[in-house]
């Protein structure tokens, strides 16, 4: 079989390397950049730094000896897809600066044709999206952002040329990445002002470095240190699955305990009352992002940091207005506002069995089956697909999950002398019902709670519903009855 792959971060990777080692050859990894790594490529802002403990988010087939904290660094995680890359041999299968824009299906050969930017075109029998979700930066739309003279940047595009070092910043949002460069940035500019819409909900992260010392005890008995490295995973897996009774449920105990977590790390850190108050949300703890983050508060107490919860009214050649008719003058803008996820938009047109586009069938929202199969187009899987973020434990749990269903799914097919596979559109319908009926218990389904996890609808399209076993229990086997095979 003839497999292309869409994309090299992680998701990617993980699928040429697991089917590899199932014994696929005929691999073909498209990737629109001159490198791997995805989103960890992508965002190259100062302090990008992963929420997951690194003990999770590491594959468990791939573990590393080389990081230097608890939580890994952007850096170390570019390293580790490089690394990936060398110790299972994908280089011969990379096809870099290769942008897919048009996948086709054709039912009588049961194959796509893919056609990338530059006009080149592939032909494979089974296609792996691992486009990701958090690749599109959202830029907000305000009045003006045109006319700024000095330099903007988004912080997953960061511009490395453009020095900080005693320059008046103005960064514009406060949620997940910019609680990671604003403690770096204020340490460079003369003055850094904060344009806060929301406040988030905090918890501390306790981070800690690896130290050599460490490294070396680990290495003098690798058979102990594969056992107590084992040992450590599962433990801080089963905290990470059960923190989503605790902040996502409806467990009104477990997310008062939260809630008092969060508001004792505010205050330890935030002794200015009135401060403290800007940044106290006033909605449900989990209803948005949890951010895991220790330096961020102590980084708004500094003297050159100001903190401006104010509504933007628009941006002038020289700084941000806010409604109040202030100007926050500045020379550089960072816009940290995150990413387009809730419509989907696939720098991919791809077109199914007689001809349907995704973008039709998913014009109610997308949905998948298990966030892998999407009815209407065969051969076709997705990584970190609909419904399958979390706001807790690690992706990389749930795309190895995925990828195992992908490989089983398709040794049953080959078994069954099918040439394609597809996931029945009564089965994707039930299973999103259900699905729906979950979520719906969920601080997500809070008609007050706005986040990026749901749609405009309200339907939420972005995140699991459950804990992760239960997804690891559903993609365990291939149900055959729930598939086309042909």
């Amino acid at each position: 079989m003839r497999v292309a792959i869409i994309g090299a971060g992680l998701g990617g990777l993980c699928a040429a390397i697991q089917l590899k080692q199932a014994g696929y050859t005929d691999i073909t990894i498209l990737e629109k950049s001159d490198g791997v790594g995805g989103t960890w490529r992508d965002n190259l802002y100062p302090g990008c730094a992963c929420d997951v403990p690194v003990a999770l988010y590491q594959f468990s087939f791939a573990p590393t000896p080389k990081w230097s904290h608890l939580y890994a660094r952007g850096p170390e995680i570019r390293e580790y897809a490089n690394d990936l890359c060398d110790w299972f041999q994908l280089h011969p299968h990379l096809k870099l600066n290769e942008e897919p824009v048009k996948a086709v299906w054709d039912d009588k050969k049961s194959s796509w044709t893919l056609t990338t930017r530059a006009g080149a075109t592939y032909e494979a029998d089974v296609i792996v999206s691992a486009l990701g979700q958090l690749n599109r930066p959202q830029w907000p739309d305000i009045p003006g952002r045109d006319s700024f003279k000095g330099a903007s940047m988004h912080s997953a595009r960061w511009d490395q040329s453009v020095s900080l070092k005693g320059k008046r910043v103005l960064c514009i949002g406060s949620a997940a990445s910019a609680v990671q460069l604003i403690p770096e940035v204020a340490k460079e500019a003369a003055q850094l002002t904060v344009f806060q819409r929301t406040p988030n909900w905090c918890i501390p992260r306790l981070d800690q470095p690896i130290t050599d010392e460490d490294k070396t005890l680990m290495m003098t008995d690798m058979e102990a240190a594969m056992q107590l490295g084992a040992m450590t995973r599962d433990l801080i897996y089963q905290r990470a699955d059960h923190f989503f009774w605790q902040a996502f449920a409806w467990t009104p105990e477990g997310r008062a305990a939260l809630t008092r977590q969060s508001l004792d790390h505010l205050a330890a850190q935030i002794p200015d009352d009135t401060l403290r108050k800007k940044l106290t949300p006033d909605y449900p703890i989990g209803c948005k992002r949890v951010l895991i983050v220790d330096d961020f508060y102590p980084a708004l107490m500094r003297d050159n940091v100001e903190l401006v919860t104010e509504r933007i009214d628009r941006i002038v050649e020289n700084g941000v207005v806010t409604k109040a008719g202030v100007t926050h003058e500045g020379e550089v803008i960072i816009y940290a506002t995150g990413f387009e996820t809730t419509d989907w938009h696939w720098s991919l047109d791809m077109y199914g069995r007689g001809g349907l586009h995704l973008s039709e069938a998913w014009k109610d929202g997308p949905h998948a089956y298990l966030g892998l199969l999407t009815a209407g187009f065969p051969n076709m899987f997705m990584l970190y697909g609909p419904n399958t973020n979390l706001a807790h434990n690690s992706i990389t749990f749930m795309i190895e999950r995925q990828v195992e269903y992908m490989v089983k799914t398709l040794v049953a097919a080959r078994a069954q002398n099918a040439s394609s596979v597809a996931v029945r559109e009564d089965v994707q319908e039930r299973f999103n019902a259900t699905l729906q009926d979950q979520l719906a218990k969920t601080v997500w389904a809070d008609p007050h709670c706005a986040s990026w996890y749901k749609n405009a609808a309200g339907r939420i399209t972005q995140n699991w519903g459950s804990h992760t076993r239960d997804y690891a229990k559903a993609t365990a086997e291939p149900v055959l009855a729930d598939l086309e095979l042909r």
